[in-house]
């Protein structure tokens, strides 16, 4: 009898790819096709065609078949996860009306509707005019109706990335209730479009007609028709299933169910996260995320430009470790951990805030980063090491507002996404949060998320625990050095926690004098 398998498609920022996984959690096959074809009209706008997406799917389905023998008609089912927040604008035809506007896109509309003058009492007695508005002049949508309202009247349905694909999946608008990330009038807390007086259909111009129907995860929502069939090579028939985000499958596939287990994801965006079944704000009025377990919530803090720092580092200043590793033919990574491990922990004194990004309310709207304690002892290594010190603060502190707003202390730690591959942000990490921290077997933690998704749907394993316990494991523990942790905990508590309180009025002097960030 042929094994079973599930084929999840993980459609992340920088590829595509096409993962089959076994009951057990083991990566079968892979093919992956990088995303290359991304725009930016104008700096800080990010873009790409929607069929780009699709075919990228197509691509890196018919590499997986050309690359292994494991018979198409042992995948029991095929599940979608998605980069989160990209939306994409369809027309009554079905196809894209413009480019998709990409989750790290920076433009913002300068006009908002305006809500009710209920509304806007109620929310600046609670402090929370400014969020508001930064929802509202974030959101994709009201950009699009300010700035090309003849698109925005064509506009049909509005998708998320996840939305789209299992449209061109199945011929259905549907999406799963565990994707739904995004400037959208979504009630997190009910896991349902907002209801009809909610205040965030005065704040978007998004209306009910546009939006797909939603599903929980695991829901079948179509079968491979024989077109789709030709074009990705998967067998027809083969059931499509809801999956969820990036993030919720990464931590399912990380093994992290219940709070006490957080999982720190080391990609494009770094978060910190946990599974609960209750509804926890981690930040006041700031929802947590569906979790991709039904009837769950993550409580996840985010720092948007994560370990995209590492790769704007090794971008502006790694040349040299590039083109030694190309001649001795060994990984770029390989050579970037040596730079940390040549200086010693706390980067003598070298400081970073990792606000790249300014924030909704941690950091706030007129945040940016920071690096202090210069002297002429630093080089590059220092500003490495305190690039991978900064980011494991940053998720310290998030992790200490998880716990707060909970009530449940966070014990272990799970690694996910590339930044878990380096050893030394491993160790880093162990030492600043004073926990073990576990590197999951492998790295396709969404993936593998999603394939969870689908084998408990399937009754192809029990439930999520036996799944979890059947399909997730650790590969290696990162255990706090003694002689290190009481530097990073010192430097954390006296210096790291006071940077941005102190440094607050100087950004807001900057963006008053240089318009950056823009006020909305």
């Amino acid at each position: 009898m042929t094994a079973a398998h599930i084929l999840a498609i993980d459609n992340g920022t920088q590829s595509v790819r096409a993962l089959l996984f076994d009951l057990a959690g083991n990566l079968v096959a892979k093919d992956q096709v990088p995303i290359d074809s991304y725009t930016a009209p104008e700096p800080g706008w990010k873009e790409c065609d929607p069929e780009a997406f699709w075919q990228a799917v197509c691509e890196a389905c018919q590499g997986l078949w050309a690359g292994t023998s494991v018979p198409r008609e042992s995948v029991k089912a095929v599940i979608i996860t998605t980069q989160r927040g990209t939306v994409v604008n369809l027309g009554k035809d079905g196809k894209p009306l413009r480019p998709a506007i990409i989750w790290m896109d920076q433009r913002r509309a300068t006009r908002a509707p305006q809500l009710a003058w209920w509304w806007r009492t109620a929310f600046k007695l609670l402090g929370m005019a400014d969020t508001i508005a930064y929802f509202s002049h974030e959101a994709e949508a009201n950009w699009i109706a300010e700035n090309q309202a003849d698109i925005w009247a064509a506009t049909d349905k509005y998708l998320l990335l996840s939305g789209y694909l299992n449209y061109r999946f199945t011929g259905r608008f549907v999406d799963s209730v565990a994707s739904q990330v995004g400037y959208i009038p979504f009630d997190y807390k009910s896991g349902q479009w907002a209801a009809k007086g909610d205040w965030k259909w005065q704040a978007l111009a998004v209306r009910r007609g546009m939006l797909p129907e939603l599903v929980a995860p695991g829901t079948e929502i179509g079968k491979v028709t024989q077109q789709v069939a030709v074009q990705t090579g998967i067998a027809p028939g083969t059931p499509i299933l809801a999956g969820a985000a990036d993030k919720a499958c990464e931590l399912l596939g990380a093994g992290c169910l219940t709070p006490e287990l957080a999982c720190l994801s080391y990609g494009t965006a770094a978060t910190v996260n946990t599974c609960t079944a209750k509804y926890t704000e981690a930040l006041p009025m700031i929802p947590p995320f569906p979790s991709a377990v039904p009837g769950h919530y993550n409580t996840e803090i985010q720092i948007s430009r994560g370990f995209w720092m590492v790769s704007w580092f090794k971008a502006q200043f790694g040349l040299h470790e590039r083109q030694m590793a190309e001649a001795r033919r060994v990984s770029p990574e390989a050579l970037f951990d040596e730079l940390v491990n040549a200086v010693p922990p706390g980067s003598l004194g070298l400081m970073l805030q990792p606000f790249w990004n300014p924030g909704i309310k941690v950091p706030g709207p007129e945040a940016k980063g920071a690096i202090i304690g210069f002297g002429d002892v630093h080089t590059r290594s220092h500003i490495y090491r305190a690039i991978l010190e900064g980011l494991a603060y940053a998720l310290r502190e998030g992790k200490e507002r998880i716990e707060k707003r909970s009530g449940q202390a966070i014990t272990r730690l799970r690694v996910a996404g590339g930044g878990s591959q380096s050893d030394a942000a491993m160790q880093i990490t162990a030492n600043i949060f004073n926990l073990p921290c576990e590197r999951p077997h492998l790295y396709e933690t969404s993936g593998l998320g999603a394939a969870i998704i689908a084998a408990v749907a399937l009754k192809l394993h029990l439930d999520f625990a036996s799944a979890v316990t059947a399909m997730t494991r650790t590969s290696q523990v990162f255990m706090p050095q003694a002689e290190h942790v009481p530097i990073y905990d010192a430097l954390y508590k006296r210096v790291y926690c006071r940077m941005y309180r102190q440094l607050q009025p100087l950004y807001q002097e900057i963006r008053d004098i240089t318009g950056y960030p823009a006020r909305v």
